[in-house]
């Protein structure tokens, strides 16, 4: 133990400095043979996976505008006339008519996302046994690196794909002169054709089907337009490669290169999209120009020149923040998977967690940047024609989690491909409020989108036998997405953005959801009717039903956007009129209510059952990433959505396991968010045949499996560890909240905090040792801890009242009726210690035991 202290505070002593932490590596002593064991590289357009072969190498490629179809709004002019029958039976509680109904409201499925194309290395080796096999993925530099020893020869590839140039680019040597002979091919799963010139380009030209399935008993599985300027997304790869020594030359429609000592390949690409509204063919831009254009800028500068912006760009991001959990050397010395696979054997892979921690800070800076369209289900990583669940944008829960991590593990930069799809999801969900709902104001966005911004219910018409209501019947996405753009304010206190850009677009959200509610008779308050808690059922009576009205998960949204509202209307002294609006519409709302067994009920009515294991708790969204439910302010609410997640128990699928350690951490249990943490660390073979969404786990790459794999439970995990280090959602900053006694010693720099401040923490025995606060707007700084501190530069004093700091006030306290009081049980209270001071903005403060 004495050893792995000193070995602990030495690499924190050397941490800041390091430019090369060899702990941040995912590394293999054998290459891939299933995509879930490739490695992804991206620069938030082009996505990579490579599998390391060595007779073969094969990069599976990606662009994340590359979708099936086309500009299809899909709205229902049936809705306005269906709507009034649809409340009458949800009102008469005849939810079975209610859901019938609504099957007459659905329309169409999203498009889906598709694979680029793949590059292909064939090398002349002989039939020889590799040895001295070595792959990684270095997060340090985001390049990943193949070696191995192949008849005497040492051999080495290094892949990265560059934001600031565009292109993915591939450096192979060898340290024997003349060694390299190999084949360079293009391929798709696509309808493509490919073609070399005499400048040695290697081109591949495609068409992406007008449309793909999304059930396996469609008609027609994927379709393409018979006419090539018929719908249908074009899309063009283009490849050149220079040489030390040897030559490369065209032959049929691959490159060869020959007796080289070094070769670099410069692979560029692009689509035809040309925006969310437009024919990608008769209004498309012609890809050819774009990928022709990135290569002229590329080719043939040098390699080191291109690594060296590569690495520049991505480390001025990733470098922001570092986390130390402590590391055994013995254990870096075995092989990512083996490390995993042995996991639960080898208590205190402490390494392993900050890995995966930083390989989702990682996966965000190479799936979202500026300029590109945000995360899907698979990020911007897919294989498939036919992905699961079309790996689109599922705007109930997981298009979000996606960009829990933005904010507080410190790349705000990367939220902005959200941003820009609200903007176009607001223009064409407003078309759907019209004719869908005759809501002549603001916008709405349903369970699914894609490239082209749908926004109207998906179910497949009233044809698909399978499109249920419990996800079709949900319009609330617009109000969820309007909480990141006000959660981006709190982090950065950027007012200029609240004004331009989050201002106009949570008000159009909330336009729409003024109109949607409606009086309950009975109660007087304001619901929402039809109403869904997502894809999860109301059990009543030994029935299932999928309607219902007002659930949790739709007043809590409602309500965290109106306050949001209200506080942003006080803040840029503007829209008094609306403000009022929604003061009024607030105090109206339904209140939550803690049901019969203690629980937070889900549904209108006290019908939650206990043994309700379903991987969805929406209602829970108040707790985290709501701000409602907090334990200091509201101990009862909190304590039934103790017992709400308690019901529900901890396995479940990837994504809804990466929520939980959320959930548990802003109780302050952080034991209990390591344990599911922990559970998501069982290896999945993406061998073998299991279960879809049979309980969650990791791929071999890191990959987090639902299964199949889906990235939001990376993102969601890395926003849970952050979240059990620190959190600042009840007006004050809490340091260490919810650290597990697995994690006794151990530091994190770079974190952010509501208020714009930044963070760094050290701590030992469990117990906060240090800690700094970098203010970046300035304000009174309120923080709370489990043991006395003092701040070294100014004097503190004891927090009283509320915070004065507009980037960092609590929610307030939430209307809420209690079933059974007796029913509730207590959570257990800590000490804290909550102090405040002012900041100057650009100063930093050291806080330290007294």
């Amino acid at each position: 133990m004495k050893h792995f202290v000193l070995s602990f505070f030495i690499f924190s002593a050397l941490g800041a400095a390091a430019q090369q932490d060899p702990a941040l590596k995912l590394w293999y002593n054998q290459p891939a043979t299933a995509w879930e064991e490739a490695l992804p590289l991206g620069n938030g357009k082009t996505g990579a996976m490579v599998f390391g072969g060595v007779q073969k190498e094969h990069y599976q490629l990606n662009d994340n505008t590359l979708w099936s179809g086309f500009p299809d709004p899909g709205n229902n002019p049936n809705g306005p006339t269906v709507l009034p029958q649809v409340r009458q039976a949800v009102f008469d509680g005849d939810y079975l008519k209610a859901a019938a109904l609504w099957k007459k409201m659905q329309g169409p499925y999203s498009a889906r996302y598709l694979p680029l194309g793949d590059l292909w290395l064939e090398f002349n080796h002989k039939d020889s046994t590799a040895t001295q096999y070595y792959r990684d993925l270095d997060l340090n530099n985001a390049i990943s690196t193949v070696r191995y020893t192949k008849d005497g020869v040492a051999y080495t590839r290094e892949t990265f794909v560059s934001f600031p140039s565009r292109t993915m680019v591939v450096r192979i040597s060898a340290n024997k002169k003349g060694a390299l002979n190999f084949n360079v091919g293009l391929t798709s799963k696509l309808h493509f054709e490919t073609s070399t010139d005499p400048a040695n380009l290697l081109v591949l030209k495609g068409k992406a089907p007008k449309f793909v399935a999304n059930r396996p008993y469609e008609p027609k599985q994927v379709e393409y337009a018979d006419d090539p300027k018929g719908e249908g997304m074009t899309f063009e790869i283009q490849v050149r490669v220079t040489t030390n020594g040897g030559s490369v030359y065209a032959e049929g429609n691959q490159l060869k290169v020959s007796n080289a000592d070094v070769a670099v390949i410069y692979l560029t690409e692009a689509t035809s999209f040309n925006g969310f509204n437009r024919s990608p063919v008769s209004e498309g831009k012609n890809p050819t120009v774009e990928a022709r254009s990135n290569m002229t800028k590329v080719f043939p500068l040098p390699f080191d020149h291109l690594k060296k912006l590569h690495v520049n760009d991505y480390q001025s991001l990733f470098k922001r923040v570092q986390l130390n959990l402590g590391k055994n050397d013995e254990l870096l010395k075995q092989p990512t998977d083996e490390r995993l696979k042995q996991f639960v054997s080898h208590k205190g892979d402490n390494a392993l967690q900050s890995l995966y921690y930083q390989f989702g800070r990682y996966l965000m800076i190479a799936a979202s940047r500026p300029g590109s369209r945000p995360t899907n289900l698979q990020g911007i990583w897919n294989e498939h024609v036919q992905p699961p669940w079309g790996s689109n944008y599922t705007t109930n829960i997981n298009t979000e989690m996606n960009y829990w991590l933005a904010e507080n593990t410190n790349l705000s930069e990367c939220h902005q491909p959200l941003f820009n799809f609200i903007k176009e999801l607001s223009i064409n969900g407003a078309v759907t409020a019209k004719v869908n709902y005759n809501i002549n104001e603001g916008w709405t966005v349903h369970h699914n989108s894609d490239l082209w911004a749908k926004t109207s219910p998906p179910g497949g018409w009233e044809w698909d036998e399978k499109g249920m209501p419990r996800w079709s019947c949900w319009p609330m996405a617009g109000v969820w997405f309007s909480t990141h753009l006000w959660e981006h304010y709190l982090y950065t206190g950027d007012l200029k953005f609240l004004r331009e850009t989050a201002y106009p677009l949570m008000k159009g959200a909330a336009q729409f959801q003024l109109q949607w509610l409606i009086n309950d008779p009975q109660s007087g308050f304001l619901i929402t009717n039809p109403s869904t808690s997502p894809e999860n059922t109301l059990k009543k009576d030994g029935q299932e039903y999928q309607v219902s009205m007002a659930t949790t998960m739709d007043m809590s949204l409602i309500r965290e956007l109106f306050t949001a509202l209200i506080t942003a209307s006080d803040l840029l002294k503007t829209d008094a009129g609306f403000k009022a609006k929604l003061v009024a519409a607030k105090a109206k709302l339904y209140p939550y209510h803690i049901g019969q067994y203690g629980q937070l009920q889900e549904w209108f009515k006290d019908w939650d059952q206990p043994t309700d294991k379903h991987r969805h708790l929406s209602h829970l969204f108040g707790l985290y990433p709501g701000s409602q439910i907090t334990l200091n302010r509201t101990p009862e609410l909190a304590a039934a959505a103790k017992q709400s997640l308690i019901h529900r128990g901890d396995v479940s699928t990837g994504w809804s396991m990466a929520w939980k350690v959320n959930w548990w951490a802003r109780l302050q249990d952080g034991e209990h968010a390591y344990k599911i943490l922990s559970d998501a660390f069982t290896y999945i073979n993406p061998r073998e045949v299991r279960e879809v969404m049979g309980g969650g786990g990791t791929y071999p790459n890191l990959f987090d499996a639902h299964p199949p794999f889906q990235i939001d439970g990376n993102y969601g995990a890395t926003a849970g560890m952050t979240e059990m280090l620190l959190q600042s959602h009840d007006g004050r900053i809490s340091l260490l909240p919810a650290l597990p006694a697995a994690w006794p010693t151990g530091s994190v720099r770079g974190i952010k905090a509501r208020g714009n401040f930044t963070l760094s923490i050290n701590w030992a025995d469990g117990k906060l040792a240090k800690a700094t606060i970098l203010s970046g707007s300035g304000g009174n700084c309120r923080i709370r801890t489990t043991i006395p501190v003092k701040v070294v530069e100014v004097n503190a004093k004891p927090a009283a009242g509320e915070n004065a700091n507009m980037l960092n006030t609590a929610y307030g306290l939430p209307p809420y009726e209690v079933v059974n009081k007796s029913a509730i049980t207590p959570l257990a209270t800590v000490t804290e210690y909550v102090i405040e001071f002012p900041t100057v903005k650009g100063k930093t403060y050291t806080v330290v035991p007294k």
